[in-house]
């Protein structure tokens, strides 16, 4: 067939003018809708940190493509953006470059908004926030002081974690494996002065809600779960008669209290020194504190099990026996009582202790088809049957955790109890570079809440941040030196900043209204899009950011500020896209692919068809040129194929053409097509095999225009490419735009309604059967859905390279799957 000439795909000119036309008709920005379905979809917002690169690229894209989706679905869709612009990392980055954080932070978020924006994703650019601006931290400002109204805030003397490279304290979540979340570097124990948040009060709020979130990865809920680490128990008492005191120990096993052989305690255990007094082995035990004291809790649990024996002895309170105390690196004084029973027969850690310090293990729970086994080897960790026990013997673990614990608390010295490892979050730093703390010491009336209407208390520019140990507003007089609010007396402005995740716990609200003077967000708007329908980021915040912002949720739901008292309906992470040589991309590395070089060399509609195509969301997979080259290829043939048959789009026909089957096969792929994406997007997300579905259905458009040269003459092709763009738009949205406009439609694409699927259309009256033999492909068949295996194999045999391998052999069995496939075997 004879066709016009049609103009080359040139996507460096396509991309800029609608990207430009969408800016000026402001046509992502939303309102609420009563009257529509609301949809709240949320990217994780970026770090300020400078350049994008296709790795961000992947992230946003994807989320772009489900609320362009849902848009076209009918929903009222929520789609914001924002930066996250306080923190360490621009303050050092500022140090290092001799600039300023805000200036070095605005520019960058200059630099990625205009990449955003080329990057075509949906944004309404309306709602944008800047965390570091004041009119954002003003009211994270002023959710600290309702967090301090509250009780959840306060301040106290605490051993903390110390980065020495950052010169900040860090909190728990931040200091996993004793080093420092953000430069690696190995992190100190200080006693310092300090703000919390009690996020220990929610802790069982927080653990609950977890079973009420099935749209979230359950590998997140159970790191979240081990997080918060509740476990019930006994705590107890152990009397020390040389000592005159007592030593209390939490147990989850109390079933296995027979089998303690010593008591491990904390190395800062505040009954130490007591215990050391006039103690022929203080002096081996002071050095051995001194020697760990340098080591955070998180080390000193991860190294190896240390210890000395304290030279003192307590009263096992059932048996009477004498129970030698060891000072231990892997008690912690944080959790529990800061004393552990040892019991070397039913824990591990206990067993590989004992065993090195040759302390006794003694079995006293046995497996219940086993009452001869010695713990020799290997403890026994399991519940069992008691032995060695006393009056318990015979008793099942269960009903000797119940039993005994009515004796301790019948006895004055138990009582049941319940212990989280959660700790309360560790809120202030002593960095420039973050929201001021709006407390007052008044040397009269003590800590004082900045009046509200007084906030923000603004960062001073010119605070002189080099690295240092301090906060470098201590040095800015003009900032510490103030009045109090109480008396109007000479006080003292804390000089301590907000931890940067304070600004991202409450960021998905403030989107709801960003301009709002008068509070964080606005009550009503918040009762409409509120919660989060669909978040997007990575599982390495399932303890930091997804945490806070649940506690903070949470607190804002008791002040009747949000609906429900869960942030997020469903979490998705996303994988990561890799350098070429299969490492992460990093700058270090060298192998950082970014968004505009990408965009001018292939253009961005073809980056984002490779990053969806490439492999699962939530898979990893590694950059590669020919891939992209790949989908560069596709949008040229969609290009061709279109503006090849402009018409049927423009002008489409009313009426099939007689094209018998052709048109039946066709309609039945369209339709096929658009039911799989449907689902897909809608629900797995397996936005890989999407495109694979586009791919097919333009592979059947161009065969169906190849063979029939009254292609646009047939309603059900016009039909066909019809779907095949309104498909393609949340993947690709400036070509198809383009596409869109050429062939006269006065819409944009991204207003349209996404194509329904009509039932009849899959239903076939024949489908086609793979048949093998020995498991060979020899042939395919058609015959109607649901043919029996016996009617599928007379149809094979008539097939002439199917019969040529069945002659004079004997078929020795058959493999059949409905509607599918029949492996005939012979031999």
């Amino acid at each position: 067939m004879k066709t016009a000439h049609i103009s080359p795909y040139e996507p460096q000119a396509i991309e800029p003018k609608w990207q430009r036309i969408w800016e000026e008709r402001c046509q992502n920005d939303v309102r609420e809708d009563p009257a529509r379905q609301k949809f709240y979809l949320l990217e994780m917002l970026p770090y300020a940190s400078g350049d994008l690169h296709v790795g961000h690229a992947r992230n946003y894209t994807l989320g772009d493509v489900i609320a362009r989706f849902r848009r076209m679905r009918g929903f009222n869709v929520m789609h914001p953006m924002g930066f996250d612009a306080f923190g360490l990392p621009a303050e050092a980055a500022a140090i290092q470059r001799g600039t300023h954080p805000q200036d070095w932070t605005e520019a960058n978020i200059a630099n990625m908004t205009r990449q955003l924006h080329r990057l075509g994703v949906a944004y309404d650019w309306s709602r944008v926030v800047d965390t570091s601006s004041p009119e954002y931290y003003r009211w994270t400002q002023w959710l600290f002081l309702l967090m301090y109204r509250k009780g959840l805030a306060y301040k106290k003397e605490a051993p903390v974690n110390w980065c020495p490279f950052d010169q900040t304290i860090l909190a728990n979540e931040q200091a996993e494996g004793g080093v420092c979340w953000r430069c690696g570097t190995r992190v100190e124990q200080r006693l310092v002065n300090q703000w919390f948040f009690k996020t220990t009060a929610y802790a069982d709020r927080l653990l609950e809600g977890l079973d009420r979130l099935p749209g979230w990865p359950e590998r997140i809920k159970t790191m979240q779960r081990n997080w918060i680490g509740r476990s019930e128990g006994v705590t107890f008492s152990f009397d020390i008669p040389a000592a005159n005191a007592s030593i209390s120990t939490f147990t989850t096993r109390l079933d296995t209290v027979y089998g303690v052989t010593f008591i491990a305690l904390a190395p800062d255990h505040p009954l130490l020194e007591r215990l050391l007094e006039g103690n022929e082995h203080a002096v081996q035990v002071r050095r051995f504190v001194a020697e760990i004291a340098g080591k955070t809790e998180l080390e000193r649990t991860q190294m190896e099990k240390l210890g000395v024996f304290g030279g003192v002895h307590a009263r096992h309170p059932l048996t009477g026996e004498r129970v030698p105390i060891w000072v231990t690196n892997y008690v912690v004084s944080s959790y529990g009582t800061g004393a552990v029973m040892g019991v070397p027969a039913h824990d591990e850690r206990d067993f590989e202790f004992a065993h090195t310090h040759n302390i006794d293990v003694k079995t006293v729970v046995v497996p219940p088809n086993d009452p001869s086994f010695v713990a020799r080897d290997m403890p026994y960790v399991d519940d069992g049957v008691l032995t060695r026990s006393g009056e318990f013997d015979g008793l099942t673990s269960a009903d000797a955790r119940r039993t005994i614990a009515e004796e301790l608390i019948e006895r004055g010295i138990g009582e049941e109890t319940i212990n989280y490892k959660l700790r309360d979050w560790l809120i202030s730093r002593q960095r420039y570079w973050g929201a001021p703390i709006p407390i007052v010491n008044c040397p009269e009336h003590g800590l004082v809440p900045v009046p509200e209407d007084q906030l923000p208390v603004l960062l001073p520019y010119d605070a002189p941040f080099t690295g240092t140990q301090g906060s470098p507003l201590e040095n800015v007089p003009s900032f510490v030196n103030t009045t109090c609010p109480q008396c109007g007396g000479p006080a003292k402005r804390e000089t301590d900043t907000m931890d940067t995740f304070m600004c991202s716990s409450w960021y998905f609200l403030r989107y709801l209204s960003p301009h709002d003077a008068r509070a964080p967000w606005e009550r009503d708007a918040a009762f409409y899009w509120a919660p989060v329908d669909h978040y997007i980021g990575g599982a390495e915040h399932a303890v930091m950011h997804l945490m806070y912002a649940r506690f903070f949720y949470k607190v804002l739901h008791d002040e009747n500020m949000v609906p429900a008292d869960e942030p997020f309906t469903r979490l998705f992470n996303q994988g990561f896209v890799l350098g070429e040589n299969h490492e992460k991309m990093s700058k270090s590395r060298g192998n950082v692919i970014g968004i505009d070089e990408t965009a001018d060399r292939y253009g961005i509609d073809a980056l984002r068809l490779f990053e969806m195509f490439a492999g699962p969301p939530e898979t990893d997979y590694p950059w590669s040129t020919t891939g992209i080259a790949g989908a560069t290829r596709t949008l040229n043939r969609v290009w061709r194929l279109v503006l090849t048959h402009i018409n049927a789009l423009r002008n489409p026909p009313t009426a099939a053409a007689a094209n018998g089957s052709a048109d039946a096969d066709l309609r039945y792929s369209i339709h096929s097509k658009i039911k799989q994406l449907t689902d897909e997007i809608g629900d797995r997300m397996h936005l890989n095999t999407c495109i694979a579905a586009l791919m097919t259905l333009l592979n059947d458009l161009e065969a169906y225009a190849e063979r029939h040269e009254d292609a646009s003459k047939s309603a059900t092709f016009a039909a066909g490419l019809r779907a095949l763009v309104l498909m393609l738009a949340p993947f690709a949205p400036h070509i198809t735009e383009e596409l869109w406009e050429r062939a006269g439609q006065m819409r944009s694409v991204h207003l349209e309604a996404w194509p329904a699927y009509d039932e009849s259309a899959l239903a076939r009256s024949l489908i086609p059967y793979v048949i093998q033999v020995n498991g060979r492909h020899r042939g395919t068949i058609e015959a109607p859905p649901g043919s029996s295996q016996d009617a599928v194999l007379e149809r094979a045999k008539d097939v002439p390279t199917v019969s040529a391998q069945l002659g004079g052999k004997t078929v020795r069995k058959t493999i059949f799957v409905k509607d599918k496939l029949l492996n005939i075997v012979v031999g």
